[in-house]
């Protein structure tokens, strides 16, 4: 249960940080720094895996029928990435709480990093890959509203909308890849795929599987072509650069690649693709940070190197380059979210990013200017610094490699021209910003200064981390490492040495050449600054990306202007035209017509009523013009259907269609009062035709599809199993209201739920909305002067309590006779709406004080909390109880749970109705008066 808390703990405090009082917002701060350090300590409490190579599991079900549990695995390689995302996060906590100081957004902040520090989590422990992907695509949708975190301005805005497109689209990659996994593997659980490799990677869709994970992870790595989104996600707040794109996010791609390195490691298409890709990331990053005047700018670009230089040693695939990038990973997160805090320091502190203007600052900011340098030498690789010890087995698997085979030489010197660009772009960072010119001037913020104590405690911690390593890294990452390694290499450990000295061979040598290499294209960048425009700007990718957008969107114009026509007979032509198409060509592709099963006979008075029914669908075409006589031979249309269901033994059907037929036609009748009395004739003559021919080729496909059903024996299906449980398992006789209320109950609580929303959507649209009635009725006689006829008020009057208790009667009887919680609302519904029509709208809620939103709410409130209280005591949701109860003078008498939904059901549905009918029923002179009411 550790393990569960462990990811739900940074959710339950973003939501205390959500509800804190805006008087009490400091407390912001302490409670995502408790959640963060509990964290920490209950992680490194386990310590699982670290001497052992230990497992631990935790799981709950979820949704079985597809899969999908609630399972998490902590073993080293989750350990190494969750002490990231839990440390780190720790002291971006810390380090925010100065750099917003006094800032009202803080809180804010404070409440999207631990949802992102919960979506993380969940990325890198859980032990489901369903459950995988739904905090992978969480981390990008907060990560969203984190590099968009000022509205106000642009670049935040767009950096958001790209970083989002890009990693969305690697997002539904991995969806699709991990059901092409558990399609291979017939489970989606880690422990499964993992121990079935070798069948993955035999099976035909192996490549495909292999593509889209490395779509994924390289979308969310920022590899070439897709690392365009990290740069332009600079305009976040510097602790979230701090945290996001040094320690976590960027990170997440890297996982996955780690995680699932034992199902695609050996194949020449991981290979190939990985070490291209890293390579081509690896220099191209390299290079344009060198050439960034922006300072976070010039993080981000060296991040994409970095992150190059891991995926790289992952396509090496030894297991020496597997530990390489593993230890790579923990040492780039170190000193990247060093500097990207030294960054947000100086821009704190002077006002401005802009290298062409930060000069000298070491005699104002000497603190700054130590750890911004040690930290810069480690991203630099100098030795005694952790950097350089990952670099040196990078360079040596680059020796090692032998895939390229006369052209092997072209990866070890393309490994030093990038570890050059690096050098040359941290002395750039350090000397430019600290030591190159006398005392800086014309800053935003002069003169400058240190930073509050505390902004600057993170840092240090993590530079100190840098030294340490650099100078024990058997002693402070030894085990983590090994731990981590052995569970990526699935089980299996190389020999290998973390000594800060292996003498003088081929990697050190290597590295001496970088830094000359580095130094002097430091000190010639000028020239190379001059060439830089032609030859390496971004612009033209960032301008493609745009132009690629522009086009996408154009195409969704076309096909919006060909189908979104506003039009409803156009809708029903493409949706029939579809079903012709696709199910249609289905179904005449069987070859098969009627089934063994002999028609039953049609006696006279059923076949009258259907030939009735067939005429009245035609006179409401011919006489679609005059509304009125449509809505009359529609009704009776419905009145027959609901004979129809009488008359074969269906009398919830007939009961639930009689009551909607009358509250339909209600509201047409107050619909209608408004509407012209002849409606005009639009549609040309190939339009009806059109129209007709599909009309006819989509009732011919329905009546074809329901004869073939009818004349066939019906297969076992879940029939049998409603009717013998029905009354044991829910206590009712009633099998169609019990499936309503307890075996298909999330399915109405869902209908429910949208059957709310529009009514809300509805009385929105109406709101305001000044109706002009049409100044005559049919035949042009105009309009009685008496809006509510006496006769019709009395009588409306007088029928509501007797409906009311009829609708009382129904609701009673609903479990075990025809009735329900459903048709009670209809006829209250149909009871009030008579009030409504009779008397009119303002009578009507002067003397029903009910607000209808209100009871629409409850009854949805009433109905989640009666599925709620079954989870409380370990059943499913909305799972019902019932039991037997001797009551005084009454007898014995059965009281179930589902009554408590089926009334929630009620409420929701009368509250809707009525919301929409206060609106729809009132005239322009009484508008705004019911407004204020």
């Amino acid at each position: 249960m550790a393990l569960g808390w462990l990811v739900v703990l940074p959710f339950i405090a973003a939501a205390l940080v959500a509800l804190t009082p805006a008087r009490l917002r400091p407390l912001s701060t302490w409670i995502a720094f408790a959640a963060a350090l509990f964290g920490l300590g209950l992680l490194l409490s386990e310590r699982v895996g670290m001497a052992t190579f230990g497992v631990m599991q935790w799981r709950r079900e979820w949704v079985p029928e597809i899969g999908l549990a609630l399972s998490l695995r902590l073993d080293g390689l989750s350990f190494m990435f969750a002490l990231l995302v839990l440390a780190i996060g720790l002291l971006v906590f810390i380090y925010a709480r100065y750099y917003l100081a006094g800032n009202d957004a803080l809180p804010r902040l404070y409440l999207l990093l631990l949802l992102f520090m919960g979506a993380m989590l969940g990325v890198v422990l859980a032990n489901n890959l369903l459950l995988l992907v739904i905090f992978w695509e969480l981390t990008s949708l907060v990560s969203f509203l984190l590099i968009g975190f000022w509205p106000s301005r642009p670049d935040g805005r767009r950096g958001a909308r790209m970083a989002l497109t890009i990693t969305g689209a690697g997002g539904l990659a991995l969806l699709a890849a991990v059901l092409l996994i558990g399609h291979v593997c017939g489970s989606y659980e880690l422990n499964d795929v993992l121990a079935q490799a070798a069948r993955i990677q035999h099976d035909p869709l192996y490549p495909a599987i292999l593509l889209l994970t490395l779509l994924a992870a390289f979308t969310k790595s920022a590899q070439f072509p897709f690392h365009l989104w990290l740069p332009h996600a600079m305009s976040a707040p510097t602790p979230v650069s701090s945290y996001l794109h040094s320690a976590t996010m960027v990170k997440a791609g890297v996982f996955l690649l780690a995680r699932l390195y034992p199902i695609f490691e050996g194949t020449h298409l991981w290979t190939y693709t990985a070490t291209l890709v890293g390579l081509v990331t690896l220099v191209g990053g390299a290079s344009m940070a060198l050439f960034q005047r922006d300072l976070k700018g010039l993080l981000a670009y060296s991040t994409i190197s970095h992150l190059g230089l891991i995926v790289l040693l992952f396509g090496l695939d030894t297991q020496l380059s597997t530990v390489a990038a593993l230890f790579h990973t923990v040492n780039h997160a170190v000193f990247k979210a060093s500097l990207f805090m030294a960054a947000g320091i100086i821009d704190h502190e002077t006002g401005t990013r802009d290298l062409g203007r930060l000069r000298g600052l070491r005699k104002t900011m000497p603190h700054t200017a130590v750890l911004a340098s040690v930290a810069s030498l480690a991203m630099a690789g100098v030795p005694l610094l952790n950097g350089f010890l990952s670099k040196e087995m990078f360079f040596g698997e680059t020796l090692a490699q032998g895939m390229f085979g006369p052209f092997n030489w072209a990866i070890p010197v393309v490994a030093i021209a990038a570890a050059a660009l690096s050098v040359a772009y941290s002395l750039r960072f350090v000397w430019g910003v600290f030591f190159d010119g006398a005392t800086p001037h014309d800053l935003p913020h002069y003169p400058p200064h240190e930073p509050p104590r505390f902004m600057k405690l993170p840092v240090e911690i993590l530079v100190v981390i840098c030294l340490l390593i650099g100078l024990f890294p058997q002693h402070t990452i030894g085990r983590l490492l090994a731990s981590a390694a052995w569970f990526t290499l699935g089980g299996k450990l190389p020999d290998y040495s973390l000594s800060i000295w292996h003498g003088i061979n081929a990697p050190l040598i290597m590295s001496v050449v970088s830094f000359a290499a580095g130094a002097a294209l430091f000190f010639l960048r000028r020239d190379a600054f001059r060439h830089h425009r032609s030859v390496l700007s971004d612009m033209n990718a960032s301008e493609g990306f745009d132009r690629l957008v522009q086009r996408l969107e154009k195409g969704a114009a076309v096909i919006v202007r060909v189908f979104e026509t506003r039009s409803l007979p156009a809708y029903l032509s493409w949706m029939i035209a579809a079903m012709l198409i696709v199910p249609g060509a289905y179904f005449f592709a069987l070859g098969a017509w009627g089934g063994t099963l002999a028609p039953l006979p049609i006696d006279a008075l059923t076949l009258c009523g259907l030939v009735l029914m067939a005429l009245l669908a035609v006179g409401v075409v011919l006489v679609r013009q005059h509304t009125l006589y449509a809505l009359i031979m529609l009704s009776t249309c419905g009145l027959l259907v609901t004979l129809a269901f009488a008359r074969f033994s269906a009398p919830d059907l007939a009961l639930t269609q009689v009551s909607v037929e009358v509250v339909t036609v209600v509201l047409l009748v107050l619909a209608i009062y408004f509407l012209p009395t002849l409606q005009p004739v639009v549609e040309t003559i190939p339009t009806r035709l059109r129209n007709g021919l599909l009309a006819l080729m989509g009732g011919g496909l329905l009546g074809s599809v329901a004869y073939e059903v009818m004349t066939r024996e019906p297969a076992r299906g879940i029939a049998p199993f409603f009717l013998a449980n029905a009354l044991p398992g829910s206590g009712g006789h009633n099998v169609v209201n019990v499936i309503l209320v307890d075996f298909r109950g999330f399915d109405t609580m869902v209908e429910v739920s949208v059957l709310v929303v529009a009514g809300l959507a509805v009385k929105a649209l109406l709101r305001g909305l000044r109706l002009k009635a049409s100044g005559t009725g049919p035949g042009g006689l105009p309009w009685s002067s008496q809006s509510h006829p006496l006769m019709l008020a009395i009588l409306a009057r007088m029928m509501l309590p007797l409906t009311m208790l009829v609708a009382v009667f129904v609701f009673l009887r609903g479990h075990n006779l025809p009735g329900g919680g459903f048709i009670a609302s209809l006829i209250v519904s149909v009871a009030l709406l008579l009030q409504y029509v009779a008397s009119g709208v303002l009578w009507t809620e002067s003397r029903i004080r009910i607000q209808y939103r209100a009871l629409a709410g409850l009854g949805l409130l009433v109905a989640a909390a009666t599925g709620m209280g079954s989870l409380a005591f370990g059943y499913p949701f909305l799972t019902s109880s019932f039991g037997h109860f001797h009551v005084p003078l009454i007898g014995e008498i059965e009281l179930s749970t589902a009554m408590l939904f089926d009334l929630g059901v009620l409420g929701a549905v009368v509250g809707t109705t009525l919301t929409i009918v206060s609106h729809l029923g009132v005239r322009d002179k009484d508008m705004q008066s019911v407004e204020k009411s």
